[in-house]
Protein backbone atom coordinates (compact mmCIF):
# COMPACT_ATOMS: atom_id res chain seq x y z
CA UNK A 1 0.00 0.00 0.00
CA UNK A 2 1.49 3.37 -0.98
CA UNK A 3 2.35 5.95 1.70
CA UNK A 4 0.76 9.35 1.05
CA UNK A 5 0.56 12.76 2.63
CA UNK A 6 -2.91 14.15 3.19
CA UNK A 7 -2.38 16.38 0.16
CA UNK A 8 -1.65 13.35 -2.00
CA UNK A 9 -4.54 11.36 -0.54
CA UNK A 10 -7.05 14.12 -1.27
CA UNK A 11 -5.66 14.53 -4.77
CA UNK A 12 -5.92 10.76 -5.25
CA UNK A 13 -9.56 10.86 -4.13
CA UNK A 14 -10.33 13.60 -6.65
CA UNK A 15 -8.48 11.71 -9.38
CA UNK A 16 -10.34 8.49 -8.55
CA UNK A 17 -13.72 10.22 -8.56
CA UNK A 18 -13.06 12.16 -11.77
CA UNK A 19 -11.81 9.04 -13.53
CA UNK A 20 -14.91 7.07 -12.56
CA UNK A 21 -17.58 9.72 -13.21
CA UNK A 22 -17.56 12.42 -15.89
CA UNK A 23 -20.02 14.44 -13.81
CA UNK A 24 -17.35 15.24 -11.21
CA UNK A 25 -15.81 18.66 -11.85
CA UNK A 26 -13.25 20.52 -9.75
CA UNK A 27 -12.87 24.31 -9.65
CA UNK A 28 -11.87 27.20 -7.44
CA UNK A 29 -9.20 29.88 -7.14
CA UNK A 30 -5.91 28.74 -8.72
CA UNK A 31 -6.87 25.03 -8.67
CA UNK A 32 -6.37 24.48 -12.39
CA UNK A 33 -3.05 25.35 -14.03
CA UNK A 34 -1.38 26.23 -10.71
CA UNK A 35 -2.74 23.17 -8.86
CA UNK A 36 -3.98 25.06 -5.81
CA UNK A 37 -2.13 27.07 -3.19
CA UNK A 38 -1.28 23.82 -1.36
CA UNK A 39 -0.91 21.86 -4.66
CA UNK A 40 -3.79 19.55 -3.78
CA UNK A 41 -5.18 19.65 -7.33
CA UNK A 42 -1.82 19.57 -9.12
CA UNK A 43 -1.98 17.69 -12.42
CA UNK A 44 -5.76 17.29 -12.56
CA UNK A 45 -6.28 19.92 -15.25
CA UNK A 46 -3.56 18.40 -17.35
CA UNK A 47 -5.19 14.97 -17.04
CA UNK A 48 -8.87 15.88 -17.36
CA UNK A 49 -8.83 19.14 -19.29
CA UNK A 50 -9.97 22.68 -18.66
CA UNK A 51 -13.67 21.85 -18.64
CA UNK A 52 -13.38 19.53 -15.64
CA UNK A 53 -10.67 21.23 -13.58
CA UNK A 54 -10.53 24.98 -13.96
CA UNK A 55 -9.79 28.27 -12.25
CA UNK A 56 -12.50 30.57 -10.94
CA UNK A 57 -12.46 34.32 -10.25
CA UNK A 58 -11.68 35.51 -6.72
CA UNK A 59 -15.34 35.46 -5.77
CA UNK A 60 -16.42 32.89 -3.19
CA UNK A 61 -20.13 33.59 -3.57
CA UNK A 62 -19.74 33.10 -7.31
CA UNK A 63 -17.78 29.87 -6.85
CA UNK A 64 -20.37 28.39 -4.51
CA UNK A 65 -23.28 29.71 -6.57
CA UNK A 66 -21.92 28.20 -9.78
CA UNK A 67 -21.41 24.89 -7.97
CA UNK A 68 -25.01 24.89 -6.76
CA UNK A 69 -26.25 25.46 -10.30
CA UNK A 70 -24.06 22.66 -11.64
CA UNK A 71 -25.28 20.29 -8.92
CA UNK A 72 -28.93 21.13 -9.60
CA UNK A 73 -28.40 20.25 -13.25
CA UNK A 74 -26.85 16.86 -12.52
CA UNK A 75 -23.13 17.45 -12.16
CA UNK A 76 -21.12 16.66 -9.00
CA UNK A 77 -18.96 19.73 -8.42
CA UNK A 78 -16.11 19.76 -5.91
CA UNK A 79 -15.28 23.39 -5.24
CA UNK A 80 -12.32 24.68 -3.30
CA UNK A 81 -12.32 27.70 -1.02
CA UNK A 82 -8.65 28.60 -0.79
CA UNK A 83 -8.77 29.08 3.01
CA UNK A 84 -11.72 28.45 5.33
CA UNK A 85 -11.33 32.09 6.41
CA UNK A 86 -12.49 33.16 2.93
CA UNK A 87 -15.77 31.23 2.91
CA UNK A 88 -17.88 34.00 4.47
CA UNK A 89 -18.80 35.77 1.20
CA UNK A 90 -20.19 32.43 0.01
CA UNK A 91 -21.95 31.61 3.28
CA UNK A 92 -25.34 32.93 2.18
CA UNK A 93 -25.25 30.74 -0.94
CA UNK A 94 -24.34 27.70 1.17
CA UNK A 95 -27.02 28.30 3.82
CA UNK A 96 -29.87 29.72 1.76
CA UNK A 97 -29.42 27.73 -1.43
CA UNK A 98 -27.23 24.61 -1.19
CA UNK A 99 -28.51 23.43 2.19
CA UNK A 100 -32.17 24.16 1.41
CA UNK A 101 -32.47 23.01 -2.20
CA UNK A 102 -33.81 19.51 -1.50
CA UNK A 103 -36.32 20.83 1.06
CA UNK A 104 -37.60 23.83 -0.85
CA UNK A 105 -38.08 21.78 -4.05
CA UNK A 106 -39.79 18.88 -2.22
CA UNK A 107 -37.03 16.58 -3.41
CA UNK A 108 -37.27 17.56 -7.08
CA UNK A 109 -33.74 18.97 -6.96
CA UNK A 110 -30.74 17.98 -4.85
CA UNK A 111 -27.33 19.55 -4.40
CA UNK A 112 -24.63 16.87 -4.61
CA UNK A 113 -21.64 19.15 -4.18
CA UNK A 114 -18.57 19.20 -1.94
CA UNK A 115 -17.01 22.40 -0.62
CA UNK A 116 -13.38 21.78 0.34
CA UNK A 117 -11.43 24.25 2.47
CA UNK A 118 -8.15 24.18 4.42
CA UNK A 119 -8.77 25.11 8.06
CA UNK A 120 -7.03 25.56 11.39
CA UNK A 121 -3.78 27.10 12.52
CA UNK A 122 -0.28 26.02 13.30
CA UNK A 123 1.32 27.62 10.24
CA UNK A 124 1.61 31.23 11.46
CA UNK A 125 -1.21 32.28 9.17
CA UNK A 126 -2.56 34.87 11.55
CA UNK A 127 -6.19 35.81 12.01
CA UNK A 128 -7.22 35.53 8.35
CA UNK A 129 -5.61 32.19 7.50
CA UNK A 130 -6.08 30.11 10.66
CA UNK A 131 -9.79 29.95 11.48
CA UNK A 132 -11.83 26.83 12.25
CA UNK A 133 -15.43 27.83 11.42
CA UNK A 134 -16.96 24.33 11.47
CA UNK A 135 -19.63 25.25 14.05
CA UNK A 136 -21.17 27.73 11.59
CA UNK A 137 -21.96 24.83 9.26
CA UNK A 138 -23.01 22.21 11.79
CA UNK A 139 -25.75 24.65 12.81
CA UNK A 140 -27.27 24.53 9.31
CA UNK A 141 -29.73 21.76 8.56
CA UNK A 142 -29.16 20.19 5.16
CA UNK A 143 -25.36 20.22 5.36
CA UNK A 144 -22.95 17.47 6.33
CA UNK A 145 -19.65 18.49 7.92
CA UNK A 146 -16.46 16.42 7.70
CA UNK A 147 -13.03 16.90 9.32
CA UNK A 148 -10.43 14.14 8.66
CA UNK A 149 -7.34 13.67 10.82
CA UNK A 150 -5.16 11.57 8.51
CA UNK A 151 -4.56 10.63 4.86
CA UNK A 152 -6.42 7.29 4.97
CA UNK A 153 -9.59 8.91 6.27
CA UNK A 154 -9.20 11.98 4.07
CA UNK A 155 -9.38 9.96 0.86
CA UNK A 156 -12.15 7.64 2.02
CA UNK A 157 -14.26 10.43 3.50
CA UNK A 158 -13.85 12.64 0.42
CA UNK A 159 -14.99 9.82 -1.87
CA UNK A 160 -18.02 9.33 0.38
CA UNK A 161 -18.70 13.06 0.30
CA UNK A 162 -18.54 13.21 -3.50
CA UNK A 163 -20.96 10.27 -3.73
CA UNK A 164 -23.39 11.86 -1.27
CA UNK A 165 -26.60 13.29 -2.79
CA UNK A 166 -26.48 16.40 -0.57
CA UNK A 167 -23.95 19.18 0.09
CA UNK A 168 -20.91 18.31 2.21
CA UNK A 169 -18.55 20.79 3.86
CA UNK A 170 -15.10 19.20 3.87
CA UNK A 171 -12.54 20.79 6.19
CA UNK A 172 -8.87 19.92 5.65
CA UNK A 173 -6.66 20.72 8.68
CA UNK A 174 -3.78 22.38 6.90
CA UNK A 175 -1.31 21.59 9.69
CA UNK A 176 -1.83 17.89 8.85
CA UNK A 177 -1.32 18.20 5.10
CA UNK A 178 2.26 16.91 5.16
CA UNK A 179 2.44 15.04 8.45
CA UNK A 180 0.82 14.41 11.85
CA UNK A 181 1.14 17.20 14.39
CA UNK A 182 0.89 16.62 18.14
CA UNK A 183 1.13 20.28 19.15
CA UNK A 184 4.84 20.30 19.97
CA UNK A 185 5.89 23.09 17.61
CA UNK A 186 9.44 23.11 18.99
CA UNK A 187 10.18 19.56 17.89
CA UNK A 188 11.20 18.28 14.43
CA UNK A 189 8.39 18.11 11.88
CA UNK A 190 6.88 14.65 11.50
CA UNK A 191 6.04 12.99 8.18
CA UNK A 192 3.20 10.70 7.17
CA UNK A 193 5.84 8.40 5.68
CA UNK A 194 5.99 5.32 7.87
CA UNK A 195 2.83 6.27 9.77
CA UNK A 196 0.15 3.58 9.59
CA UNK A 197 -2.54 6.12 8.72
CA UNK A 198 -0.36 7.41 5.91
CA UNK A 199 -0.84 4.10 4.10
CA UNK A 200 -3.61 4.74 1.60
CA UNK A 201 -5.16 2.03 -0.62
CA UNK A 202 -5.07 2.59 -4.36
CA UNK A 203 -8.34 2.94 -6.22
CA UNK A 204 -11.78 3.44 -4.78
CA UNK A 205 -12.79 2.92 -1.16
CA UNK A 206 -15.06 4.85 1.17
CA UNK A 207 -15.01 5.76 4.83
CA UNK A 208 -18.68 6.16 5.74
CA UNK A 209 -19.94 9.52 6.92
CA UNK A 210 -21.29 9.50 10.47
CA UNK A 211 -18.94 6.86 11.82
CA UNK A 212 -16.41 7.85 14.49
CA UNK A 213 -13.23 5.90 15.22
CA UNK A 214 -11.68 5.11 18.57
CA UNK A 215 -7.99 6.02 18.20
CA UNK A 216 -7.12 4.87 21.70
CA UNK A 217 -9.10 2.74 24.14
CA UNK A 218 -9.07 3.73 27.80
CA UNK A 219 -11.04 3.63 31.05
CA UNK A 220 -10.34 6.86 32.96
CA UNK A 221 -12.01 9.43 30.67
CA UNK A 222 -13.27 10.00 27.13
CA UNK A 223 -11.78 12.67 24.86
CA UNK A 224 -14.01 13.76 21.97
CA UNK A 225 -12.11 15.53 19.22
CA UNK A 226 -11.38 15.79 15.49
CA UNK A 227 -8.82 16.99 12.96
CA UNK A 228 -5.43 18.14 14.26
CA UNK A 229 -6.58 17.83 17.87
CA UNK A 230 -6.75 14.03 17.55
CA UNK A 231 -2.95 13.96 17.54
CA UNK A 232 -2.74 16.54 20.33
CA UNK A 233 -5.09 14.41 22.43
CA UNK A 234 -2.99 11.30 21.93
CA UNK A 235 0.14 13.22 22.94
CA UNK A 236 -1.59 14.62 26.04
CA UNK A 237 -2.71 11.16 27.11
CA UNK A 238 0.81 9.79 26.70
CA UNK A 239 2.36 12.66 28.63
CA UNK A 240 -0.19 12.70 31.43
CA UNK A 241 -0.17 8.94 31.96
CA UNK A 242 -3.96 8.97 32.23
CA UNK A 243 -5.73 6.03 30.62
CA UNK A 244 -8.12 8.08 28.48
CA UNK A 245 -10.10 6.93 25.48
CA UNK A 246 -9.63 9.14 22.39
CA UNK A 247 -12.47 9.29 19.87
CA UNK A 248 -11.85 10.78 16.44
CA UNK A 249 -15.29 12.02 15.37
CA UNK A 250 -14.32 12.32 11.68
CA UNK A 251 -17.76 13.72 10.79
CA UNK A 252 -19.51 16.28 12.97
CA UNK A 253 -22.79 16.03 11.08
CA UNK A 254 -23.95 13.30 10.99
CA UNK A 255 -22.59 12.63 14.49
CA UNK A 256 -21.84 9.12 15.71
CA UNK A 257 -23.63 9.56 19.01
CA UNK A 258 -23.75 5.83 19.69
CA UNK A 259 -19.96 5.52 19.89
CA UNK A 260 -19.75 8.64 22.08
CA UNK A 261 -22.41 7.49 24.52
CA UNK A 262 -20.99 3.99 24.83
CA UNK A 263 -17.56 5.39 25.67
CA UNK A 264 -18.71 8.04 28.17
CA UNK A 265 -20.97 5.60 29.98
CA UNK A 266 -17.93 3.35 30.36
CA UNK A 267 -15.47 6.01 31.55
CA UNK A 268 -17.82 8.35 33.41
CA UNK A 269 -15.83 11.44 32.42
CA UNK A 270 -15.64 13.46 29.22
CA UNK A 271 -13.31 16.11 27.81
CA UNK A 272 -14.19 17.89 24.58
CA UNK A 273 -11.30 19.27 22.54
CA UNK A 274 -11.23 21.50 19.48
CA UNK A 275 -9.09 24.27 18.02
CA UNK A 276 -11.93 26.70 17.31
CA UNK A 277 -12.89 29.37 19.82
CA UNK A 278 -14.77 27.99 22.82
CA UNK A 279 -17.93 30.11 22.94
CA UNK A 280 -20.61 28.50 20.75
CA UNK A 281 -18.02 26.11 19.33
CA UNK A 282 -19.04 22.59 18.32
CA UNK A 283 -17.78 21.41 21.70
CA UNK A 284 -20.83 23.03 23.31
CA UNK A 285 -23.11 20.78 21.26
CA UNK A 286 -21.03 17.75 22.16
CA UNK A 287 -21.17 18.64 25.86
CA UNK A 288 -24.95 19.06 25.68
CA UNK A 289 -25.41 15.71 23.93
CA UNK A 290 -23.21 13.92 26.48
CA UNK A 291 -25.02 15.53 29.40
CA UNK A 292 -28.41 14.56 27.98
CA UNK A 293 -27.49 10.96 27.18
CA UNK A 294 -25.03 10.13 29.99
CA UNK A 295 -26.19 12.26 32.93
CA UNK A 296 -26.47 9.41 35.44
CA UNK A 297 -23.09 7.92 34.45
CA UNK A 298 -21.08 11.17 34.63
CA UNK A 299 -18.73 11.39 37.60
CA UNK A 300 -17.81 15.04 36.83
CA UNK A 301 -19.02 17.90 34.62
CA UNK A 302 -18.01 17.74 30.96
CA UNK A 303 -14.87 19.84 30.36
CA UNK A 304 -13.94 21.78 27.24
CA UNK A 305 -10.48 22.70 25.97
CA UNK A 306 -10.50 25.02 22.96
CA UNK A 307 -9.03 28.09 21.38
CA UNK A 308 -9.45 31.35 23.27
CA UNK A 309 -12.27 33.76 22.42
CA UNK A 310 -10.07 36.07 20.42
CA UNK A 311 -8.92 36.37 16.80
CA UNK A 312 -6.18 33.87 16.04
CA UNK A 313 -2.93 35.68 16.93
CA UNK A 314 0.21 35.57 14.83
CA UNK A 315 2.97 36.18 17.36
CA UNK A 316 1.26 34.26 20.17
CA UNK A 317 0.03 31.37 18.04
CA UNK A 318 1.23 28.69 20.46
CA UNK A 319 -0.50 30.34 23.39
CA UNK A 320 -3.76 30.21 21.45
CA UNK A 321 -3.27 26.72 20.03
CA UNK A 322 -4.65 24.08 22.49
CA UNK A 323 -1.40 22.16 22.98
CA UNK A 324 -0.78 18.92 24.83
CA UNK A 325 0.23 20.65 28.07
CA UNK A 326 -3.09 22.45 28.34
CA UNK A 327 -5.01 19.30 27.41
CA UNK A 328 -3.06 17.17 29.89
CA UNK A 329 -3.72 19.66 32.68
CA UNK A 330 -7.46 19.64 31.97
CA UNK A 331 -7.41 15.85 31.80
CA UNK A 332 -5.74 15.59 35.23
CA UNK A 333 -8.26 18.01 36.75
CA UNK A 334 -11.13 16.07 35.18
CA UNK A 335 -9.96 12.73 36.54
CA UNK A 336 -9.29 14.15 40.01
CA UNK A 337 -12.65 15.90 40.23
CA UNK A 338 -15.19 14.18 42.50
Amino acid sequence: MPSMTMIEAIRDALDTAMGADDRVVVFGEDVGYFGGVFRVTAGLQRKYGKTRCFDAPINESGIVGAGIGMAAYGLRPVVEIQFADYVYPGYDQIVSEAARLRYRSAGEFTCPMVIRMPSGGGIFGGQTHSQSPEALFTHVTGLKTVVPSNPYDAKGLLLSAIADPDPVIFFEPKRLYNGPFDGHHDRPVSSWKGHELGEVPEGHYQVPLGRAFIRRFGKAATILTYGTMVHVALAAVAESGIDAEVIDLRTLVPLDLETIVTSVKKTGRCLVLHEATQTSGFGAELAAQVQAECFFQLEAPVRRVAGWDTPYPHVHEWIYFPGPARVAEALRELVEEV
